[in-house]
């Protein structure tokens, strides 16, 4: 399994200014199957950018209704749909991405939930995706119905916080958690409402006690701070080895031992899929047309 890292920061100044990327994280295979969570601004560019095709995943996860989490979800459903032509896939979401909620939502049109199995989760429900079960998790956030996930696949669990304040029994529902994925915006005792700060993230390491811990979701101050030294400081306080997750970042996850991922470093690549770059080779030209019938993308060719 691998879990890559298509965008990092947090808040709406990083998704404006986007001195981090804000296109989400990917788990890849999964059990054979590969997800995007909280696919934000970027997203779709990114996954080319980091040589990944965003046809290839199996399912979308939206944890609430920020720009910064949902911005590109609909191209996304277009891409894992094969450009809404068949019916694949699972959309799992909060109730205000799904449905809409008070001033929240929805994010997700309702064209765009006519080719995939959609789930609409409030916290503590639980949804089957494919080979694994989807929890819902509670958030005290600015969307009041917002969620994170816990995705258990044969035992093995990851939980992604999404954004929240911490509270006391948020550890409740990420109990087991094998892998905890949090977004942790600011460093030190510097919360703000709807946020953790790397401290408030030591708490919940201490009553998890996960394998393997990565802060994502990194606010400008953060950023600022250097977030290794802030993973490297948490590691020394908890003993939980703990990364500061960037863009471009993949982790190999041995599934017996989690706490010592190989990392790689993605390179930024020319996608052969993009049609507006401009230093395409020949050979890369030359098979497009068989890259677009591959995928089934014939309407496209038919109107040239």
């Amino acid at each position: 399994m691998k879990l890559v890292f298509l965008g990092t920061g947090g808040g709406r100044f990083s998704a404006i200014n986007q001195r981090r990327m804000t296109g989400g994280f990917r788990i890849e295979n999964l059990g054979g199957k590969n997800y995007h969570v909280d696919p934000g601004p970027g997203a779709l560019v990114r996954t080319y950018q980091f040589g990944l095709d965003p046809r290839n995943i199996d399912g979308i996860f939206i944890s609430h209704a920020h720009t910064d989490h949902y911005n590109d979800c609909e191209i996304l459903i277009e891409a894992m749909t094969k450009g809404m032509t068949k019916f694949y896939g699972h959309i799992i979401g909060s109730k205000s991405v799904i449905e809409g909620y008070e001033k929240w939502g929805p994010a997700i049109s309702k064209y765009h939930k006519t080719k995939s199995k959609v789930v609409s989760l409030k916290d503590g429900e639980t949804a089957v995706c494919n080979n694994c079960l989807v929890k819902a998790t509670p958030t005290v956030h600015g969307d009041p119905a917002g969620i994170g996930f816990q995705l258990d696949y044969k035992g093995f669990k990851i939980s992604y916080t999404s954004d929240t304040s911490y509270f006391k029994k948020l550890a409740d529902y990420h109990k087991g958690a094998d892998i905890l994925i949090a977004s942790v915006l600011r460093p030190g005792v510097n919360s703000i409402r709807g946020h953790m700060s790397s401290n408030d993230f030591i708490k919940l390491i201490n009553e998890i006690k996960p394998k393997l811990a990565i802060m994502t979701h990194l606010g400008l101050k953060m950023i600022s701070k250097n977030p290794i030294s802030e993973a490297k400081r948490i590691t020394k306080i908890t003993n939980v080895k703990t990364l500061a997750a960037y863009d471009g970042m993949s982790l190999d996850i041995n599934y017996n031992n989690p706490a010592k991922p190989r990392m790689v470093s993605l390179k930024d690549v020319d996608a052969p899929y993009h049609g507006s770059n401009r230093d395409l080779s020949k050979f890369e030209r030359k098979n497009t047309r068989k890259l677009a019938i591959k995928n089934g993308e014939i309407d496209e060719l038919k109107l040239n």
